[in-house]
């Protein structure tokens, strides 16, 4: 578990990058009314990410929905987030409704860590 949590620890690094870098975008891109959105994404994720990683690998949420649960929180992310920032610079998104897609996605995968939590083997 300990190197899946570092792996989970560097995506959630790299979307706090990646929000920051588009928040600065959309403060000096004109018409930038996509990149707010995705940067606040990945900015909450960012840490939701390293939370359910966290808790899932100290036994606080039941391992496996808490496992599907953060990876569901990575993909719903980079989906949303990365549809958005692709019209934005590009013209055009991953694939059609990627970005309500990612969204669905996020909102499941924080039902799901509720279940998670709910589940959790008692100390």
């Amino acid at each position: 578990m300990a190197v899946l949590s570092r792996s989970l620890i560097v995506v959630a690094g790299l979307f706090g990058a990646a929000g920051v870098a588009l928040a600065a975008a959309a403060a000096h891109v004109p018409d930038a009314g996509r990149l707010g959105p995705a940067s606040s994404m990945l900015l909450f994720h960012a840490s939701a990410v390293l939370a359910a990683a966290l808790l899932t690998e100290r036994g606080l949420l039941h391992r496996i929905p808490g496992l599907a649960a953060t990876f569901g929180l990575v993909l719903g992310t980079a989906l949303f987030a990365g549809d958005l920032t692709l019209r934005q610079f590009v013209g055009h998104g991953l694939f059609p409704m990627a970005a309500p897609t990612g969204g669905m996605l996020l909102i499941g995968s924080w039902l799901l860590l509720a279940i998670a939590g709910a589940l959790a083997p008692r100390r």
